[in-house]
């Protein structure tokens, strides 16, 4: 495994962003009742939001040419510092980039009107039409709120190219139609969805390091059984 990746899993179990009940399960967004939970929130100080911003700008620089994205979207609430940490760390790869993210109610006061729909609901720099978009997000599920982010972003912008999805966990679970919800999801949108870690890799490295008890290592174990794409 890349020395980065062990870095954010150390990273992830220290900030308590990677969590792990011994006796409760986590009720997602997909209404699934998950034994780990994966808390960008966390990373609530400077030094590991930092970090964080770091290895979504590592990414981004490994598998983007510059010239492929215009503006960095981060999808409300938790894309919204994903989205600042790595306009700002992806300066110190000499690239300066726009970044937008939504608000979750429409803003229908100041310079925002029932005519301009953009700054009724987007924060940050404005997204043109024909503009070519990179989505940040925490986690891929089942992919639905990312169809959310796509829709809002089309109805405030035409044209708009997706060059790509980045998210810091693939949580590698099946969708609604039982098929790999990351396959449905670059299928149905053509946006590629690239991530700095998988869940297998978490397990897989934090029982390497004997630093996941067996009881919880089979837990996740059998909800990969379930929700799981052959992982």
């Amino acid at each position: 495994m890349e020395k980065y990746k062990e870095e954010l899993i150390d990273l992830m179990l220290y900030k308590g962003a990677f969590f792990i009940d011994d006796t409760n399960l986590f009720e997602l967004g997909s209404n699934r009742k998950s034994p780990y939970f994966i808390k960008t929130d966390k990373f609530g100080d400077g030094d590991s939001i930092s970090k964080l911003g770091y290895f979504y700008a590592s990414r981004i620089d490994d598998r983007f040419k510059e010239n492929k994205y215009d503006i960095i979207f981060g999808p409300a609430y938790k894309g919204i510092p994903l989205s600042v940490a790595t306009a700002i760390s992806l300066r110190s790869f000499g690239i300066n980039k726009r970044y937008a993210f939504d608000r979750k109610e429409r803003k229908d006061y100041g310079d925002a009107n029932k005519k301009d729909v953009q700054k009724s609901w987007i924060v940050g720099d404005k997204i043109e039409d024909g503009a070519k978009v990179l989505i940040l997000d925490d986690v891929m599920t089942t992919g639905r709120t990312k169809y959310n982010t796509i829709n809002l972003l089309n109805s405030v912008a035409d044209n708009l190219k997706y060059v790509g999805l980045i998210v810091l966990v693939d949580r590698q679970e099946i969708g609604t139609d039982g098929k790999s919800a990351r396959k449905s999801f670059e299928d149905e949108t053509g946006i590629p969805v690239e991530s700095i870690v998988t869940i297998s890799e978490i397990k897989d490295y934090l029982s390497s390091k004997g630093k996941i008890p067996g009881g919880e290592l089979k837990r996740i174990d059998d909800y990969l059984r379930k929700y799981g794409r052959g992982v």
